[in-house]
């Protein structure tokens, strides 16, 4: 019999979209979130190719363009701020390094709350805290809620889920990709445009700055190291790091500054998640939590829509939750697989080591921009977010 129930854990991307589909095709949905409220503003993410397809689908584009950032292309800059290089949101016909729909990913995410929030049952401030498949029903215990019981469990969660090594133990393979990464606001000031500005700095040192909607400045400091174990620090002791690390960067001066009174900031490890299945028993993986391909891939929201898109479809579209599970890792998995395929020698060769290795990169890209060759991009500027026959699934509107 056909799943009528089920529980996703994660209200960020994933989980709103897969909600929406799955409420058109009558199935009662439940979305729980451990955070008490929606997460606001967070950093710009993209829209394009299959990822585009399935917003289109839901009819939210329109939402979606009047909510973007604004962000005209991308420009690198040396030490000082001196342009050597940009490349327009036109670049590769709007697949380039900016996409032509780009979007805060808390305002993406409002757009999907809000156009599933009236079918779908949210509950935020809570979590999951055990799971007891049975192979009938799936008894789910929270962490101040009350047992409740799912036909089947999706969690659509992070990089480093709890929640998924409760059901999968160490059938898990997380690849270290070297570099630690930092997302947090800072004051716009009368010199930032609409152009985003890159800067590398010797050691193997990137800062971003990205404009938004808001009249305000997102800022990301990226550096390579082996593994520190700072993603562990408190959140002071994860700044102090990154002053440390960015304390002879000039182009970085502006965004330590900005450090002290962030509304918001977020560290991470980044990595890419591997397994050798997304689904055991009545309980799926969905999204980073089961095929993270990392910031560095520029798939992240892609792999979210349209995993989300493809699952529920599956899950319409079959009486028994095992083989909706097969298909839809049978229709992802290649896409995921080419998602996770870095380009040769990332993030090492967008982040050189050497003084003369920022330089030398500064003028390749800057002969590219003059000469329109985008092929010097390769995978960094036009990830595979096309690269999927997606399905076109005949979902009831209930």
């Amino acid at each position: 019999m056909s799943p009528r129930t089920v529980l996703v854990s994660g209200a960020s991307v994933a989980g709103p979209t897969l909600a929406y589909w799955l409420e058109r095709s009558g199935v009662s949905t439940t979305v729980i979130e451990r955070f008490p409220e929606l997460r606001s503003g967070g950093q710009s993410v993209d829209l394009r190719g299959a990822g585009r397809t399935v917003v289109q689908r839901m009819g939210i584009e329109d939402a979606v363009r009047a909510a973007g950032t604004g962000e005209t292309g991308l420009q690198f800059v040396d030490s000082r701020g001196k342009i050597k290089a940009q490349f327009g949101s036109d670049t590769m016909d709007g697949e380039g390094p900016t996409a032509e729909l780009e979007i805060l990913r808390g305002d993406l995410g409002k757009i999907l709350y809000d156009h599933t929030r009236d079918r779908t049952e949210y509950v935020f401030g809570d979590s999951i805290t055990g799971i007891d498949d049975d192979g009938d029903r799936v008894r789910v215990s929270f962490e101040h809620s009350a047992d409740r019981d799912f036909d089947i469990v999706v969690l659509a969660e992070g990089l480093r889920s709890r929640t998924r090594s409760m059901v999968f133990g160490d059938d898990v393979s997380i690849r270290d990709l070297g570099m630690y990464t930092s997302y947090f606001t800072i004051p716009r000031v009368e010199s930032d445009t609409q152009w985003a500005q890159w800067s590398n700095a010797p050691g193997s040192r990137s800062v971003l700055l990205r404009p938004d909607n808001v009249g305000t400045t997102r800022a990301t400091l990226s550096f390579m190291t082996d593994p520190k174990g700072y993603e562990t620090l408190t959140v002071d002791d994860q700044k102090d790091v990154l002053r440390r690390t960015f304390s002879d960067a000039p182009f970085a001066a502006r965004a330590l500054a900005g450090l002290t009174d962030t509304p918001d900031f977020y560290f991470e490890s980044l990595g890419q998640v591997t397994m050798s299945t997304w689904s055991k028993g009545r309980v799926v993986l969905l999204g980073d939590a089961g095929y993270c391909a990392s910031p560095i891939s520029g798939m992240g929201t892609s792999l979210a829509t349209v995993g989300a898109y493809v699952l529920a479809g599956e899950i319409a579209s079959h009486d028994d939750h095992r083989d909706a599970f097969t298909a839809y890792e049978s229709i992802m998995r290649p896409y995921v697989d080419q998602a996770q395929k870095l380009a040769s020698g990332a993030p090492r060769v967008a982040n050189p080591k050497t003084k003369l290795g920022v330089a030398t990169m500064n003028a390749v890209l800057g002969l590219a921009s003059r000469i329109k060759i985008t092929s010097l991009f390769g995978k960094f500027a036009s990830p595979p977010s096309d690269k999927i026959d997606l399905p076109n699934y005949a979902v009831p509107i209930t």
